[in-house]
């Protein structure tokens, strides 16, 4: 009896210990995975956290506080609007048979009818609504709806050069959307999307600040000197879905503040695809008011020709810096005539915002009112300099 007595003791204790082994070997162990191309990777198996402290983490805490995104999107939603619109536009049409067989001429115009539907942002309670300029392009009636309710548009004015367009509608006491200093956005910053993408109203999306100031040539063809249309692209990305249909509507920061307006994607196919663009508020900022105020947008020129520096430009000519927008010619009349600014200057700043591109200093110059004064900072030689120029 004594015998399988220690029997059973010294196999428990062989247990215990062997049981302890496995217990800490499991705990230590490396995990061999396959990755995509089948080779193996070691890595090292995860220490377990206690739920207590990840709680009590400030740094949590604060994350999840910046990653909230519902008060934007509440307060965004009351201020998107759905915009529908009825046009007629001319169409020449080519037809040679017409000639040959008939001896008419080949060419006729008709009218066509459509429609077009897009997103709007109001910006005052007094029902001014900030748009596309191609979500009402040619519309002879245009409709919209807030909060379920539908009222009639009236043209205030549009911007071909910023493609911007502003409405109004017959009610006052409205929510809207504060303008934000877009120049504080910051890459990865965490920005909404909201608007009416395939008719499906009222949609939020999210995505980051991808980058800023992007020229994608999506105005190039307004270009028309004789109607003083000059494109000006300076555009937020981000990677926000947006697709037709959020056209003119929201974009917003967290603090439900208005940072853009969603005008275009980057797609291969027409729908979404990972990135979208949105103008500036402080372009939108400028346009709208100008229109509202005026009918139309007051603009400034510096009155000089300008390329973009880089090393091979740098190099061609001799200068100290391949930064900046380089002066290639001065304009007789025009603003910079009147001050100290030659060629082969290279602007590097307007006031104390820099310029590395030429389309950065069309947005600088875009939020400017002719009577303004500007300081442009800018390198001659080895020399940099601050010249003061008044824009009319």
């Amino acid at each position: 009896m004594k015998q399988t007595f220690l029997k059973i003791t010294a196999a428990t204790f062989i247990g215990v210990i062997a049981g302890a082994f496995t217990v800490l070997s499991f705990t230590n162990q490396q995990t061999e995975v396959i990755t995509a191309n089948n080779s193996p990777q070691t890595i090292e198996t995860p220490a377990v956290v206690s739920p207590v402290a990840l709680t009590n983490n400030p740094a949590d805490t604060e994350c999840k506080a910046y990653a909230d995104l519902t008060p934007a999107s509440e307060k965004g939603v009351e201020t998107v609007v759905h915009i529908t619109t009825e046009f007629i536009r001319e169409e020449i049409t080519y037809d040679p048979f017409l000639q040959l067989f008939y001896g008419e001429d080949a060419y006729k115009t008709r009218k066509r009818h459509g429609m077009a539907s897009g997103s709007g942002v109001v910006v005052s309670p007094e029902g001014y609504i900030v748009t596309n300029n191609h979500v009402v392009q040619d519309a002879h009636k245009i409709t919209i709806t807030l909060n379920g309710n539908k009222y009639n548009g009236e043209l205030v004015g549009t911007d071909p050069s910023t493609d911007l367009a502003v409405i109004k509608i017959n009610k006052s006491n409205l929510d809207y959307l504060e303008f934000a200093d877009s120049d504080d956005l910051r890459l990865g910053e965490w920005v909404l999307a909201i608007g009416n993408p395939l008719n499906l109203q009222t949609t939020i999306t999210a995505g980051i600040v991808s980058a800023k100031n992007r020229n994608i040539d999506l105005l190039a063809g307004n270009y028309n000197p004789e109607e003083n249309v000059f494109p000006v692209e300076s555009f937020i990305q981000t990677d926000a879905a947006v697709n037709s249909g959020n056209s003119g509507g929201a974009l917003v920061n967290q603090q439900g503040q208005l940072v853009g307006i969603n005008t275009a994607i980057a797609s291969g196919n027409g729908f979404y695809t990972g990135y979208s663009f949105a103008i500036p508020s402080n372009i939108v900022k400028k346009v709208t008011y100008d229109l509202i105020q005026h009918g139309e947008v007051k603009r400034v020129q510096l009155g000089v020709n300008i390329m973009q520096n880089n090393s091979e430009v740098s190099k061609s000519n001799h200068l100290a810096t391949e930064k900046g927008v380089v002066i290639t010619a001065i304009v007789s009349g025009g603003n910079a005539s009147n001050a100290d600014i030659k060629t082969k200057d290279v602007i590097l700043s307007v006031g104390n915002k820099s310029i590395e591109s030429i389309n950065e200093l069309q947005a600088e110059l875009a939020v400017h009112q002719p009577g303004d004064r500007i300081s442009l900072g800018i390198m001659r030689g080895q020399e940099l300099k601050n010249v003061s120029i008044l824009l009319q």
